[in-house]
Parts: structure tokens; C-alpha cells; sequence
């Protein structure tokens, strides 16, 4: 079973965030800039929350609010979920699953370690399933030769 500590390895484990005053507009752009679909909310070093596409959509759009007015801690989801560097990415996605959630803040003792998406998961799962088809394919053109 592949760990997020192993997809982390892969994916990298840059961290992007913005502090609590800043506004939506400046969170939207940071995304945005960087392909992302979520950015942490943080103080200084403590996190606060998580703000994502969905907050901009269901907080933001659907009720008419300024980005430009609104700081991200009005509006971002302050329960983020974590999970262990660890944890399998079968557990990761029935995490997410079942919280209806599409990223978890990859953290323990030692501190933060990274975000994966469902996004993540779903592109591993991919991958490893191509290379279980391709192994397949070798193995029934190889046996008939």
C-alpha cells in the first residue's frame, strides 16, 4: 500500500498559505497562480484553516460578497482534516470520502508535512492501475510467443 509520505515524496511537499487578513481576491490569485485548488490560512505558524474552491463558491459567489472586501478567515473552513504522513492513500480517500472533503493537511509531531487533494489520489490510483495493464499486456503477448 503507497503512504502519503511516499506521494509527498513525489508530489513535493511545498506548502502554500495566506495569513488570515488577507483578503479573497489575493487567495483567489494565489491559487490561481499556482494550480491549486486550496491554500492553509495560517497565523504566523499556526493554522487556522483551510480556504478552497468551494468556500469561494458557496461563501463567496453564491452569496454576492466583495473578494476584494472580504479577508479569507471570514469565509475559509476552519476544520481541517489531517492525516498522518503515513497513512495509506485506500484510508486517505475513504477519509475524504466520507467527510466529503477534497484535501487533507498532511501533518504529525514534527510538523506540517504537506497537502494532498482527492485530485492526488485519484492521479496515483491512475498510474498504478496502468502499470498493473501494461504488466498484464507483456505477460499474456509474452506467454503466447
Amino acid at each position: 500500500m503507497t503512504t502519503v509520505a511516499a506521494l509527498l515524496d513525489v508530489k513535493g511537499h511545498a506548502i502554500v498559505s495566506v495569513g488570515a487578513q488577507a483578503s479573497v481576491l489575493d487567495a483567489v490569485r494565489l491559487m490561481a497562480d499556482n494550480g491549486l485548488g486550496a491554500v492553509l490560512v495560517r497565523n504566523g505558524e499556526e493554522v487556522l484553516g483551510i480556504f478552497t474552491e468551494r468556500d469561494v463558491l458557496r461563501r463567496i459567489v453564491a452569496q454576492g460578497v466583495d473578494p476584494a472586501a472580504t479577508p479569507v478567515s471570514a469565509v475559509m473552513t476552519a476544520a481541517v482534516v489531517t492525516c498522518l504522513p503515513a497513512t495509506t492513500l485506500d484510508e486517505c480517500g475513504a477519509i475524504m470520502t466520507s467527510r466529503e472533503i477534497r484535501h487533507l493537511l498532511v501533518a504529525d509531531s514534527q510538523g506540517l508535512h504537506g497537502i494532498i487533494s482527492s485530485r492526488d489520489v485519484l492521479a496515483h490510483r491512475a498510474a498504478e492501475q496502468e502499470t498493473t495493464i501494461r504488466f498484464l499486456n507483456e505477460y499474456m503477448f509474452s506467454a503466447r510467443g
